[in-house]
């Protein structure tokens, strides 16, 4: 093709362009901006001394986290967030007054009661995140726990293995149950097992972006399992030290660029509208 001037080889490279954008909108503009429901966040009382409420939902609104699931420790913590952002943060009620319960808290058998009385006030969407492993599974601080939960009609955050997941629903088939950071052994073939086991069985894919997409490009059996499953899978950050606040923006880049390699609806489903038929479900449609 010639051109008579430059200023016509200019116009024509325009045109193309314009009908390339067309035909290929560029999609990680896109998904940069795609609002993300954040279904793991701790605002922990070592956070709050760096952060105050309005600089996490500065940081909340900067990087496009239209809801958060947060929790703290102590409990109290999480409610100044929601009082200045209560369309935004969604506060589940931790079982950890200090450090050491994380550790301790399914021997403690004043934990139910104290939990059972704390939902009482409070806008609670949930209860945890709680640790707990195999060797501990047969707690009956646990088991009140599911039963509270069930009864409240409240999910619970889990930080556990399989053993647990089983016990848990052997008490209570009806609870629902997010399984934080795709559980202790985040293997695709495991989790499509659990996953058809129990229907009201989620899987939160926080501190996994590695697995799920190692180098940035994403694993093939996560594809298939994610395309399988597009409605039991959620994503999160997980602010477990101030250094994850500090990198949250690099956190959430990270997993929007896993998420535009899959297809735009499951993508959409992930980012932010399975955590919210969980956790909001008068809102879910």
């Amino acid at each position: 093709m010639h051109f008579r001037t430059a200023g016509d080889a200019i116009l024509s490279a325009m045109l193309r362009t314009a009908l390339l954008l067309l035909v290929f909108p560029f999609t990680s503009v896109v998904n940069a901006e795609l609002p993300l429901f954040d279904a793991h966040l701790h605002y922990n009382e070592n956070h709050a001394q760096e952060f105050t409420p309005q600089a996490i939902i500065r940081i909340l609104q900067r990087n496009h986290i239209s809801r958060a699931l947060v929790t703290s420790r102590p409990p109290q913590l999480v409610q100044t967030l929601y009082e200045r952002a209560p369309d935004r943060i969604i506060p589940f009620l931790g079982v950890y007054e200090q450090f050491a319960d994380k550790q301790n808290w399914h021997r403690d058998t004043s934990v139910p009661a104290r939990v059972a009385s704390q939902l009482e006030s409070g806008n609670w969407r949930g209860i945890g995140e709680l640790h707990i492993f195999a060797e501990n599974r047969h707690s009956p601080v646990l088991r009140q726990l599911v039963q509270l939960a069930m009864q409240q009609g409240l999910p619970l955050l889990m930080h556990t293995d399989p053993a647990v997941i089983d016990t848990i629903y052997e008490i209570g088939t009806g609870v629902s149950v997010i399984w934080a950071h795709a559980g202790a052994y985040p293997y695709p073939d495991l989790l499509a097992d659990y996953l058809n086991r129990y229907p009201n069985l989620y899987i939160d894919l926080s501190v996994r972006n590695e697995r799920i997409a190692p180098d940035g490009k994403l694993d093939e059996a996560w594809y298939e399992l994610l395309i399988r499953f597009p409605d039991r899978f959620l994503v999160g950050v997980d602010t477990f030290s101030s250094e994850q606040w500090h990198k949250y923006g690099d956190t959430t880049r990270t997993i929007r660029s896993w998420l535009e390699q899959l297809p735009p609806d499951v993508a959409k489903q992930l980012a932010y509208h399975n955590a919210r038929s969980i956790l909001l479900p008068s809102k879910a449609n």
